[in-house]
């Protein structure tokens, strides 16, 4: 549902359509920051809307630069990577934080309940992201499409009307319905669940996660309609949530079960808000939906759905064999990976500058622009940042884990966890940059597969590790698979295959 954040002027990240991608070969204007951030099908498709001159100098290439670099200036370019990226990063906060406060209040209930939630959230998480990573690209495509052709007709008319775009109901509609399947599906499913999660029926763990996870349910279809929601409406059901925790789980006493009413409740301001404003823009229910467009969220979307569960096994096993081994141990865990998250997602705002900027250069034909970016991101910006926050984490991981629970047990774990959480930041924030950089270029294959190959190998060390070496075992394979796919980009990159061969094969558009 991130298509009809395209209607909102609110942020200066979303205030641009995502039809501006298609028009950017006649766009005079010669600033690279001029599309929103979308890991979507869009970008594709952008290339094959360029004029017919773009794709003649790409056909009629010259012979390849033997050693392009690029040329000074990359310090401009680390700036505005660095304008996309910061407000990004309040976005991408909004559900880490949430998840870091729910954490921070439950673990003062005790190690079981802390445990518990982390068992629920990662099968919330792995049940979830299976339906919205496909409903969010086909969505976002067809209102772009939609959103282009009444912006053309809108240039005749100086009438201010709130615009009628079926695909935008349609795709309300269909958040709906994937929303209201995921909650009857994690509600009624529970049991079954936590079995897979291979969670015994003695454990103390058990049944906090199964109330956890039946009432986090209701969640889930606001989540999915709020997709598209800007970060000031994640702000307030994040302020929201943190006022209603410590009202619910302890002044109410109602413990495990308060967290996740607090969460839901923010969750469903968060939609309500976003609906509220979007229908000052859109006329939210057409009478011309669009069912057929049904099919195209039925049909499409199999290599960004192999991709979702290839990054979600290795997280959700690793919880799993943690969770067998006892309460305290999840609890630690459920610490160290919540603050790894946190930290990690927010250099997936340097995935999205990526993105957004290579995909600008890219489709112009502006090649050594691209290739500038494509250094800059990745020298400058990727490797720094992940530097940075390593340092940080290496500093205040034990002061900051200390807010997370009392119990000693539960800390010495933690706090066995800093060299992966700490250590693991330049490998996560380059790894975070390539996946950007791929959606830049339209590389959706490439990125499918090396995820695929990279999430085996990882569950597979996890397995064999994890008897013999514990959580040191669990916390290596999750490191192999951030530095495999590391090195899979940068294999990509060296080979100069696929679509990156016209970054040093085709010309520069002429002047």
């Amino acid at each position: 549902m991130a298509a009809v954040a395209t209607f909102f002027s609110l942020s200066p990240l979303r205030s641009s359509s995502i039809f501006q991608l298609r028009d950017l070969p006649r766009n005079p204007n010669p600033s690279i920051r001029r599309i929103i951030y979308l890991k979507s099908p869009v970008v594709a498709a952008s290339s094959k809307n360029s004029s017919p001159q773009n794709i003649q100098n790409i056909v009629e290439s010259p012979e390849p630069d033997p050693d392009p670099k690029p040329e000074h200036g990359i310090g401009n370019i680390g700036m505005e990577i660095m304008s996309i990226a910061l407000p990004a990063a309040l976005a991408l906060a909004a559900d880490p934080i949430t998840s870091l406060v729910d954490t921070a209040f439950v673990g003062h209930i005790g190690s079981a309940e802390l445990a518990a939630v982390g068992v629920s959230v990662s099968v919330f998480n792995l049940v979830s992201k299976l339906f919205n990573v496909p409903l969010l690209n086909v969505t976002t495509s067809f209102v772009a499409e939609e959103q282009a052709i009444a912006a053309k007709d809108d240039k005749d008319s100086t009438e201010t009307r709130k615009k009628v775009l079926p695909s935008v109901s349609t795709s309300l509609v269909l958040a709906a319905g994937v929303g209201i399947a995921e909650a009857i599906a994690l509600s009624l499913g529970s049991d079954y669940l936590m079995d897979i999660m291979a969670i015994p029926f003695d454990s103390p763990m058990r049944i906090p996660a199964e109330q956890f996870l039946r009432l986090r349910a209701y969640g889930a279809p606001p989540i999915v309609v709020a997709l598209a929601a800007q970060g000031a409406f994640r702000v307030a059901g994040n302020v929201l949530n943190a006022i209603l925790d410590p009202i619910l789980i302890f002044v109410l006493g109602f413990g495990i079960s308060g967290a996740a009413a607090a969460t839901v409740i923010s969750e469903y301001l968060i939609a309500f808000i976003l609906l509220w404003k979007l229908n000052e823009n859109v006329v939210l229910l057409s009478p011309q939906i669009q069912v057929g467009r049904a099919n195209q969220y039925l049909k499409s979307g199999g290599l960004l759905i192999g991709r979702t569960v290839a990054l979600l096994v290795p997280f959700t096993l690793a919880t799993s064999l943690v969770a067998q081994k006892g309460p305290t141990q999840m609890a630690g865990h459920q610490i160290c990976l919540e603050i790894w998250l946190a930290v990690s997602l927010l250099t997936d705002a340097l995935a999205i500058a990526a993105q957004s900027l290579l995909a600008t250069s890219f489709s112009q034909g502006e090649y050594k622009q691209a290739r500038e970016v494509l250094f800059g991101v990745l020298q400058q910006v990727g490797l720094a940042t992940g530097t940075g926050l390593a340092a940080v984490l290496f500093i205040g991981f034990e002061p900051f884990s200390s807010l997370f629970t009392t119990d000693s047990e539960v800390l010495k774990i933690a706090l066995s966890g800093t060299l992966f959480v700490a250590g693991s930041q330049p490998v996560n924030a380059i790894a975070f940059v390539l996946d950007g950089l791929y959606y830049g270029v339209a590389d959706f294959g490439f990125a499918a597969y090396a995820m695929v190959i990279a999430g085996f190998i990882s569950s597979l060390v996890m397995l064999l590790a994890a008897p013999t070496y514990g959580l040191a075992g669990i916390w290596t394979g999750l490191f192999i698979f951030m530095a495999l796919r590391l090195v899979a980009g940068a294999w990509r990159l060296g080979t100069r295959t696929g679509p990156w061969k016209m970054l040093w094969l085709a010309p520069d558009k002429p002047e």
